[in-house]
C-alpha cells in the first residue's frame, strides 16, 4: 500500500468529521463503529428508540461510500429475504434473485426480532461471507459488514433472545442514548434538515477499494508490541478465570479484539498500539462476548472494568 499511516488516518479522520458534523454527539460511537469497519468487522448498536442508532450507521455508510442496503427486523423475515431465491420458468429455467446481503454494508435494524431460521441465514453471511441456496453456494464480495441496531429487550415487547453464537461475530457492541444539554439544543436547531434522516449532507470520503485495502494491509500499517500482545491476552484470561463469570470471551475476539485496537490505533494517528488503545476497547469488544453465573450481582461491563482495574500495564 503506497500511502503513508499519516496519510490514512487523516482520511480516515475526514471520514470521522463527516459523519460527526451530522450525528451531533455521538462522537465516540462514530469512532469504535470505524475501528470495527476499518479491522474488517460488524458492528451491533444497542439504544432506546429515536436515539440516532439507524442514522449513525446510514451515515457512516455513506462517507465510506460503496453499496448500502438494509433489513428491517420482524418476525415474519424468511431465510430468503436476507440471502435471496431462485425463481422457475414454466420451460423449468431458474434463475436466482440475489438478496440484500450482496452488499457493501448491510444493515439489520430490530436485530432481536427476527427468528432464529433467518438469523443462521445472516450467521453464515457474516461467517463463511457467503449464502447457500437449494444446494448452491454464492459469494459475497468483500468489504462487506453488517450494522446491526436493536432496542434493549428489556423495554422492547416481542422480541427473540440473540444465540451467543450469532452475537461473538460482532467485533463492536456499544449502547447508546439520548442527548441532553446543549447538544440537543444543538439537534432541535437542526430539525428542519434532520426530520427526515437524510444522510445527503454526508460526503462520500472513501470507496469500498479503498477500505479494503486498508482492511488487508493493517497487519502492516500498525505493530503491537508483544508486551501489549501480552496485556491483551491477561485481560482476556482474567475475565474467563473470574468467578462470576459463566463463559468468557472467545479465542474468536481475542482475534477481534486485536484487529479493532490496530484500526483505533490507526484511526488516533498512530503506527503503533499502546495499553490505553486496549483500556477503551475492551468494554465494547469484550462484555457482550461474557456469560454471567446467575446471582453476580454485576453486568458484563462492569466485569470488564473491574478485570481492568487490576490486570497489571506493561510498562516502558
Amino acid at each position: 500500500m503506497e500511502n503513508s499511516v499519516s496519510d490514512i488516518s487523516s482520511r480516515i479522520a475526514e471520514a470521522i468529521d463527516e459523519v460527526s458534523g451530522t450525528v451531533v454527539g455521538k462522537r465516540w460511537e462514530i469512532e469504535l463503529m470505524v475501528s470495527a469497519l476499518i479491522s474488517g468487522g460488524h458492528v451491533l448498536v444497542e439504544g432506546p428508540p429515536g436515539s440516532g442508532k439507524t442514522f449513525s450507521c446510514k451515515s457512516v455508510a455513506k462517507a465510506f461510500g460503496g453499496e448500502y442496503r438494509r433489513i428491517q427486523g420482524n418476525p415474519d423475515v424468511l431465510p430468503s429475504d436476507i440471502m435471496g431465491f431462485y425463481v422457475y420458468t414454466l420451460a423449468g429455467e431458474r434463475r436466482y434473485i440475489k438478496g440484500p446481503v450482496f452488499t457493501n454494508i448491510l444493515q439489520v435494524d430490530d436485530l432481536n426480532r427476527i427468528p432464529s431460521r433467518a438469523l443462521s441465514a445472516l450467521l453464515q453471511a457474516m461467517t463463511e461471507y457467503s449464502v447457500s441456496v437449494e444446494g448452491d453456494t454464492y459469494v459475497i464480495e468483500k468489504p462487506f459488514h453488517v450494522f446491526a441496531t436493536m432496542i434493549p429487550p428489556e423495554i422492547e415487547v416481542g422480541t427473540y433472545q440473540l444465540p451467543i453464537g450469532l452475537v461473538d461475530r460482532f467485533w463492536v457492541a456499544l449502547k447508546t442514548g439520548y442527548v441532553s444539554g446543549d447538544t440537543e439544543s444543538e439537534i432541535l436547531n437542526r430539525s428542519d434538515s434532520l426530520y427526515e434522516g437524510s444522510t445527503e449532507m454526508v460526503k462520500t470520503v472513501m470507496n469500498p477499494r479503498e477500505l479494503r485495502a486498508i482492511q488487508e494491509n493493517l497487519g502492516d500499517l500498525v505493530y503491537t508490541d508483544e508486551r501489549v500482545v501480552r496485556y491483551m491476552v491477561n485481560i482476556i484470561n482474567n475475565l474467563r478465570n473470574h468467578d462470576d463469570v459463566l463463559i468468557g470471551p472467545s479465542n474468536r475476539g481475542g482475534i477481534y479484539f486485536y484487529r479493532v485496537t490496530k484500526a483505533y490505533a490507526l484511526i488516533q494517528g498512530r503506527d503503533y498500539v499502546i495499553p490505553d488503545d486496549l483500556k477503551n476497547l475492551a468494554r465494547n469488544v469484550l462484555s457482550h462476548r461474557i456469560l454471567l453465573k446467575p446471582g453476580s450481582g454485576k453486568s458484563p461491563e462492569e466485569l470488564v472494568e473491574e478485570v481492568l482495574s487490576v490486570t497489571p500495564v506493561p510498562k516502558e
